[in-house]
């Protein structure tokens, strides 16, 4: 067996089953969103109900996702991380096998809670895994890597394979394949591949003979910890609020079918582009800050400008624009610049705490928000356009945030 501290076995057995986990978890969220039509007439809610019903069904993920996101990240700090993320593969496969097996929206929506709840558990070790296996000039790479690519590559390559799947086969067969994935294939490679917390190359412990280190805001980074958050509140409406609508959104502006398929995985490839160019960028400037920044207020700029485009062409075009730039300047660097901020004790808590409330809490909000605009408006477009001015306003606090850090640590 090669040596697993090995710069090489550390890419391939760490990131590279980290991105596979990442990468069928995304599915296994996203796969609720391609089934939304059938699924609400097999179980009853096709008619009035359908936007407050579909807006439940598809946030309660996020509900539980941000409560043990919060939890999970301050329970599970002294746990080794190998083990959390391996039993909670196992149970949101579980979760999602057996929606297939149901006729009850009760029962689609404590398993789609049940999903989030297992999730929120395993965010927050994703960042433990990178900030003690990968060297802090290997971060962002790493956090490409383990974070960001799986993700990505799931919701472009997810949304045009898993539309065909359910177009052929039905909503049902979709879950018994996104579940199944998980228990037959990610568990078995992540007991085989993932190594414990012990084995790290650059775990920093505390010293054995001195106290236990306290879970504090100062360790999480001080009081400039809440504009981060409230940037990720912001960034996780953006993401969560066209992530959970699109295929019904480019739906309502034209695309049906295998077209469908692809224009709802078009922004999501957009990211992939984009993120090589803008991991070099602040590879080379080191403005993580900077270039996150600018992802949020470009992307901002694009959805407000929804309006001024009549075709469904352009419309997916500004979309597209907007989610792949915000996406490869944003998420990247995000993790960087929190894992340089905060003490290693606090890592995995408060990754937990910022993406629980973020993409959890701003998630769930902006779920309901865009299915309740589009009931009231007729159109998807006007709850993005929304979310495009609340994520300017993210840019503003995470431009504050850095202004004030770069002024402390002068």
């Amino acid at each position: 067996m090669s040596n697993p501290a090995s710069a090489a076995s550390r890419w391939w057995r760490i990131g590279g089953s980290l991105f596979i986990g990442l990468f069928v978890a995304y599915l296994d969220r996203t796969n609720l969103s391609v089934a939304m039509p059938e699924l609400a007439k097999d179980l009853g809610f096709a008619g009035a109900d359908f936007a407050k019903t579909a807006s439940l069904t598809l946030t309660i993920f996020l509900i539980g996702y941000a409560f043990c996101n919060i939890i999970g990240g301050i329970l599970t700090k002294n746990m080794d991380p190998k083990k959390v993320v391996i039993w909670c593969f196992a149970i949101w496969s579980l979760a999602t096998v057996f929606v297939g097996l149901t006729a009850s929206i009760l029962v689609l929506l404590i398993c789609r809670f049940l999903l989030g709840a297992m999730e929120g558990f395993y965010w927050p070790q994703q960042s433990r895994f990178a900030r003690a296996w990968f060297t802090p000039e290997e971060r962002t790479t790493a956090n490409a890597v383990i974070q960001y690519y799986g993700q990505f590559l799931a919701l472009a390559v997810g949304f045009m394979v898993l539309t065909p799947v359910y177009d052929a086969f039905g909503w049902r067969v979709l879950f018994y394949i996104t579940g199944g994935i998980g228990l037959v294939l990610i568990c078995p490679l992540m007991l085989a591949c993932l190594r414990p917390e012990r084995e790290a190359p650059f775990l920093e412990a505390p010293s054995a003979d001195g106290p236990r280190p306290k879970l504090t805001l100062a360790a999480m980074g001080g009081p400039t910890f809440l504009l981060m958050i409230f940037t990720y509140i912001t960034q996780g409406m953006l993401f969560w609020g066209i992530t959970l609508w699109i295929p019904l959104a480019v739906r309502s502006i034209g695309f049906t079918g295998i077209s469908q398929g692809i224009a709802s995985a078009v922004p999501y490839f957009a990211a992939i582009l984009f993120a090589v160019p803008m991991s070099l960028i602040s590879d080379h400037t080191g403005r993580r800050v900077g270039v996150a920044c600018t992802g949020l207020l470009v992307a901002g700029v694009l959805l407000l400008s929804l309006p001024l485009v009549d075709s469904g062409v352009l419309k997916l075009t500004l979309i597209t624009l907007a989610l792949g730039f915000y996406a490869a300047c944003f998420t990247p660097n995000i993790w960087s610049i929190l894992q340089s901020t905060v003490e290693p004790h606090a890592i995995g808590p408060a990754s937990g705490i910022m993406n629980g409330i973020g993409a959890g809490g701003g998630g769930t909000i902006a779920g309901f928000l865009v299915g309740m605009m589009n009931a009231w408006t007729g159109s998807y477009m006007s709850g993005f356009m929304v979310l495009g001015g609340l994520v300017v306003l993210g840019s503003l606090s995470l431009m504050l945030y850095g202004r004030l850090t770069a002024a402390r640590t002068a």
